[in-house]
């Protein structure tokens, strides 16, 4: 190879900034993420394109991005710089209490069943580590994202993934506020739920309704219920069930506390449908961080099963 295309140790830095601002298609976000100046970060490029003889970024007034050369060089050394960052991190919390952020994604409702019960005795127990959820019904894409791990049901995850059983199998229950049923009379049989004002759950990644399925150890029912009200989450869904708006088709872990205090009757208790649950998701990675390997074994430990 040409001695002006050598990478000598101390190349390392350059070969990270080039990468974070090829990443970002912009020096500004970039200095940002590194805690740099702008001008500092320009001149550190512009020295690794002077020592390697190639023009790497295609700079204009308005944007940044790399050149056809600069692409090749990206796509050659972000796996490097990547499992070299990872085996960084994994190193971190060695030898002392595990610290540092953790970045998750999940629904509300998957926070609301897992994460918030137990989140507060996380706290007590490991005070280094920092926690952000990132909250949305849609399918977040844990890499391109920035998370470290996420929260699915198995089926959704992409096969990628190591995945992680998070809380066991979960049923759907039905439910309905004792002000309702003394305007409605209560269902005996699935197709009864045909005559009654249902709350209908609207998915936000695909758009489509929710048919509600029912099971009785032998035959299940799938039914396309109707309703006055639709709604795109299912902590809503439980709050319009308790204010008398119809029945509702919802995780029987959302409605413990509303059962147990009497604001929801549960109907159809021998049809409740069964399904695998949810499981932790994050890439393969050669070294997991000792903060992301507290975090699973508590959580998981946390929503085990009982019995």
């Amino acid at each position: 190879m040409n001695q002006r295309f050598t990478i000598r140790p101390a190349d390392l830095p350059a070969l990270a900034a080039f990468e974070c601002v090829a990443r970002h298609c912009s020096f500004t976000r970039a200095a940002a993420e590194l805690g740099v100046s702008t001008s500092a970060l320009s001149q550190t490029v512009r020295k690794l394109e002077r020592h390697l003889g190639v023009l790497l970024l295609r700079r204009t007034t308005r944007s940044v991005g790399p050149t056809d050369a600069g692409a090749r060089f990206l796509a050659g050394i972000g796996p490097g710089l990547a499992q070299l960052a990872e085996a960084c991190e994994s190193l971190e919390g060695e030898g002392d209490a595990p610290r540092g952020l953790v970045r998750v994604a999940l629904s509300r409702v998957t926070y609301a069943l897992f994460i918030a019960p137990h989140l507060a005795r996380f706290a007590r127990e490991h005070p280094h580590i920092r926690l952000e959820f990132g909250l949305s019904d849609g399918l977040s894409e844990v890499v391109g994202e920035g998370f470290d791990v996420g929260v699915r049901l198995g089926e959704a995850i992409p096969r990628d993934m190591i995945t992680a059983p998070l809380g066991g199998s979960q049923r759907l229950v039905i439910v309905g506020a004792p002000d309702y049923f003394a305007r409605h009379p209560r269902p005996t049989a699935p197709r009864d739920l045909l005559d009654h004002d249902c709350i209908r759950l609207r998915f936000v990644t695909s758009g489509r309704l929710q048919r509600w399925w029912l099971g009785d150890g032998d035959d299940d029912v799938e039914l396309d219920v109707d309703g006055r009200v639709v709604l795109n989450d299912m902590l809503a869904i439980v709050d319009a069930a308790i204010a008398g708006l119809g029945l509702a088709q919802v995780f029987a872990g959302l409605v413990r506390a509303p059962l147990a205090s009497k604001q929801l009757v549960r109907v159809l208790q021998s049809h409740g449908a069964e399904f695998p649950g949810f499981s932790f998701y994050y890439p393969n990675r050669a070294h997991m961080p000792v903060k992301l390997r507290c975090f699973l074994d508590f959580f998981r430990a946390a929503n085990r099963p009982r019995g």
